[in-house]
């Protein structure tokens, strides 16, 4: 980024020279003025070249000679600037997304939601695009065009001081003009990118729910939703672009009235006997018409920061963003007794920020004790999934305390406690790349043998055997090549291939059948007894054999936690859940 605006400032220069020694060819060479009336340089080159008896052809080669040096010249100090340039700009980007993306890794759900996933990837994409465009213009054009203007400035002023008064004269009238435009085009560029959000997002969740969208034949109003947001992206586009466009136009009629201006005054002085040259007056008008020009460059170059000052500053918001959930400092112990709980839920209430109503969970107390199988059961919307999320530090606890191993979550180091807990969701996220790299994303360092093995716990070695090219089959995107049981249990083998000291499981068998279901937990008693498990259920049938039951209430508190029997006894609601259930299933036996 150093070395580019210095290399520019060599092209300038190069360029600046072409003029003035074309000024000589026409005046001396040409023309034929005596070179002992002008400067000495136009007797002194061509007599270096060819000696003393040197011909107007010789001076119009000489000179010709060194404006094809100087031409070369620019040339190289350009390619050179073009190449350092690129460099400067491509690592700049590549450190700008990578600390980008780094920022919404570290951001919890919350935050993740709160700026949307499609304004997350026009940042990520098309906000950094358009600050690395303007970064690659700012490195070329930033030196070029005040170096035309000055130069040329002082050129005119040496030419003659009426040229210079005429460039004086037409840089505050354009100067003007790209103030009032530009005013009224920067909240347009504002507008133009919220719009590029509202799209990006239209088009995820239509692309994401395609299934749902054609089930129920809503092509149309998919189509219908993405035509009234593009549409009014493309009037906003429109609006500011006219806008832009006006300004070339204007600039030009300025310039086009400089240049004569100079022409009437330099033939004006021609007339009147002055010591105006022909060379001069070509001179003048190619300085005018660079130095306008340059003020032209500007403008463009004034038209990119307007919209890298809009990307720039949505970027500035995502990296000034402060993650909700710090990074605690110590280390987790892990169990050094069956003493140890291995996780406390210490009074624990949680809101979601901003949300109307009542807390989601509200004075919790739990202990789930070391190779344990806790399960928690309740309505639904109850808060289940909250209440296990509490532990990884998805979210972090209103009220109260969180405890793994004696030690509080949100002072434990989000790897430490994170890398102790695998986590398996309801709606599994599998991702575009084999089974067996799917699987290892649990475990990078995974053997082939380790991965098979959990596949096996997992009751998944048997359709993936199946499938061609077994554990390497690739995954189409999101799991999509894959039933809703298929791609649970290779949800399941991720967690379980890292061998978690703590296994949560967010409803993750809702899509097994109750055989597959019993294998699942008989292969969990067997190989993961040491391994404590937080079940999260819908059915009574896939927790009635955890040790034991924790029912949240519909209002987020817990008034009971014990084995099953003991619950049909003592717990009105997990009654009237099991007899929900129970009934159903006899309802569907009789029918059946």
């Amino acid at each position: 980024m150093v070395c580019a605006p210095l290399l520019m400032i060599g092209e300038v220069t190069c360029d600046l020279l072409l003029p003035y020694l074309m000024s000589f060819i026409v005046n001396y060479g040409i023309i034929g003025m005596d070179v002992a009336d002008g400067p000495r340089l136009a007797a002194w080159l061509p007599a270096l070249l060819f000696g003393t008896g040197w011909t107007r052809a010789q001076l119009m080669l000489s000179f010709g000679m060194l404006m094809l040096a100087a031409t070369v010249a620019g040339g190289c100090f350009g390619v050179l600037c073009s190449l350092v340039t690129q460099k400067a700009v491509q690592g700049f980007g590549h450190d700008l997304r990578t600390a980008a993306f780094a920022k919404v890794m570290s951001l919890s759900i919350e935050q993740t939601d709160e700026f949307t996933t499609g304004s997350l990837v026009t940042r990520l994409t098309n906000d950094v695009t358009t600050v690395i465009d303007f970064l690659q213009m700012l490195l070329r054009s930033f030196v070029r065009p005040p170096m035309f203007m000055l130069g040329g400035m002082v050129m005119l002023f040496s030419l003659d001081r009426s040229f210079g008064c005429v460039v004086l004269f037409a840089l505050p009238v354009l100067g003007v003009l790209l103030y009032v435009v530009l005013k009224k085009a920067l909240p347009l560029f504002a507008e133009a990118q919220r719009w590029l959000d509202t799209l990006n997002l239209i088009v995820q969740e239509n692309l994401g729910g395609a299934r749902v969208i054609k089930a129920y034949v809503r092509e149309d109003f998919a189509c219908t939703q993405f035509g009234a947001a593009n549409g009014r992206l493309k009037a906003v586009n429109v609006r500011v672009l006219s806008l832009m466009a006006s300004v070339p136009p204007l600039m030009k009629f300025v310039l086009n009235y400089a240049v004569l201006l100079v022409i009437f005054l330099g033939c004006r002085a021609i007339g009147l006997g002055g010591a105006m040259t022909t060379g001069a007056i070509m001179a003048a008008v190619t300085y005018t018409t660079q130095s306008i020009r340059s003020l032209i460059m500007a403008s463009n170059l004034l038209q990119s920061v307007s919209r890298a000052h809009v990307s720039a500053a949505r970027i500035e918001v995502l990296l000034g963003v402060v993650p909700a959930i710090a990074d605690g400092s110590e280390q987790l112990a892990g169990a050094s007794g069956a003493d140890i709980p291995a996780v406390v839920f210490d009074d624990v209430s949680f809101s979601y920020p901003d949300a109307p109503g009542q807390p989601v969970l509200s004075h919790i107390s739990l202990t789930v004790r070391q190779g344990e199988t806790f399960a928690v059961i309740g309505s639904t919307g109850c808060g289940k999934t909250t209440l296990v999320s509490l532990v990884p530090r998805f979210y972090d606890a209103t009220a109260g305390a969180v405890r793994v191993y004696g030690t509080d979550v949100r002072s434990l180091a989000l790897a430490d406690v994170r890398g102790a807990v695998g986590f398996v969701m309801q709606k599994p996220e599998l991702f575009s790349a084999t089974v067996a790299e799917n699987i290892r994303l649990g475990k990078a360092d995974a053997t082939d043998d380790e991965v098979r093995q959990a596949a096996r716990d997992a009751q998944a070695d048997g359709f993936v055997a199946a499938m061609d090219g077994g554990y390497g089959a690739f995954i189409a995107e999101r799991g999509t090549s894959l039933s809703g049981g298929q791609k649970q249990r290779i949800a399941l083998a991720r967690a379980l291939v890292r061998r978690p000291a703590i296994l949560i499981l967010d409803d993750a068998t809702s899509a097994l059948d109750l055989e597959t279901e019993s294998r699942l937990h008989a292969a969990l008693r067997e190989r993961y007894a040491d391994t404590t498990i937080i079940m999260v259920a819908q059915r009574i049938a896939s927790v009635k054999g955890a040790d034991r039951i924790a029912v949240i209430e519909n209002d987020g508190t817990c008034r009971h936690c014990a084995p099953h029997d003991e619950l049909l006894r003592v717990s009105q609601t997990y009654r009237e859940i099991y007899d929900s259930q129970v009934k159903t299933g006899a309802l569907i036996e009789e029918n059946a």
